[in-house]
């Protein structure tokens, strides 16, 4: 049947077409309905989708399921269960999913960003990867990584500056952002299993910066320091701590013990010397003999090493200076002191 109804660009023509009823349009053409019989004056006029809703969210069909223009899930005025979970049946890909779960995969994940860490990552644990995003300007030089995400089904993207900027959180992506899955810490009882005769293993109090602890990252792989020990291994994963490390992150592996203090003390149990520093306090790097086997304990930079860790220190070393500055930045001051360790152990 056809109706006729005044909308802002004037009349307008619509053909309803019953699948069920082969005589409502008997006699008439079924493509354009001329010949049907015109409903009666006062007679209801089906929806042109009788799913939607007028304005204002009431269904005016509420409680009637026979109209054929109307398609139902379940039967009419059935209120859900209380412990109904939208379930799609695999329709168009979708399905249940926890959001328990969701919650679980985000805290187990993060996202890296920078060219130089993320070239170093893929190097080094490409299965780590779950998504990743690309500037077109920089996906050439990730040609192979490209390659391999295409080849284990991980999704990847080429965006425009304002989406990768939205998807790393930062406007200092460097053009590619990973989106990776979190290394736990190692225990101190299995990275004593592993380590050789000269192994320095550094280990931080409370320090929380993540461009400190990139940098002391770096520091780190430059002089093949190996092992952190850390309250939280997650630190090390930030994704502004891997960008400045500029791929020494993938050159170190977070320690974790039943606590900082505990860790410590079982390092010592092990033969290793525990060297503590100090701006004002300890024997001058330049006089000190720096053991083979240590652990270099370093702190925040307002208030250095808390006492009780600092007593557990069998060796305390300072940087001579000018005096002119208070202390050095707790990164440079790394990268001094394994300067040193390097020069009389390499």
């Amino acid at each position: 049947m056809n109706d006729e109804f005044k909308g802002k660009s004037g009349k307008v023509k619509v053909m309803y077409v019953r699948g069920d009823d082969e005589s409502s349009n008997k006699g008439g053409n079924p493509r354009t309905g001329k010949g049907a019989p015109r409903p009666q004056d006062g007679a209801r006029r089906p929806s042109r989708n009788a799913d939607s809703k007028p304005r204002g969210g009431r269904d005016r069909d509420e409680g009637h399921s026979d109209s054929p223009w109307r398609t139902v899930s379940r039967a009419p005025n059935a209120a859900p269960a209380a412990d109904d979970k939208p379930d799609h049946g695999g329709i168009s890909g979708k399905s249940y999913i926890d959001p328990e779960q969701i919650r679980r995969q985000r805290m187990e994940e993060t996202r890296v960003y920078g060219e130089n860490a993320c070239q170093a990552l893929f190097q080094s644990r490409p299965e780590s990867i779950v998504r990743a995003w690309f500037i077109q300007s920089v996906t050439p030089r990730f040609r192979e990584a490209l390659k391999y995400m295409a080849a284990n089904r991980k999704a990847y993207h080429t965006v425009d500056e304002a989406e990768l900027q939205k998807a790393s959180g930062t406007e200092h992506h460097g053009g590619v952002c990973f989106l990776i899955k979190k290394r736990s810490g190692m225990p101190v009882s299995e990275w004593l299993s592993i380590a050789g005769d000269k192994d320095c293993v550094l280990a931080l109090e409370d320090i929380g910066n993540p461009h400190n602890l990139g940098g002391i990252m770096r520091s780190c792989a430059h002089f093949g320091v190996k092992g952190l020990l850390v309250d939280d291994a997650s630190m090390l994963e930030s994704g502004a701590a891997v960008r400045t490390a500029e791929g020494g992150a993938e050159h170190v592996q977070a320690i974790s013990g039943e606590s900082f203090a505990a860790g410590l003390s079982a390092f010592r149990k092990a033969g290793y010397t525990i060297v503590t520093t100090s701006s004002h306090k300890g024997v001058p790097l330049s006089r000190a003999e720096l053991p083979a086997k240590m652990v270099l304990v370093l702190g925040q930079e307002r208030d250095g090493l808390s006492d009780s860790t600092f007593d557990q220190g069998d060796l305390s070393v300072s940087i001579g200076g000018t005096g002119k500055v208070e202390s050095l930045n707790v990164s440079v001051a790394t990268g001094v002191l394994l300067a040193e360790w390097w020069r009389q152990n390499a």
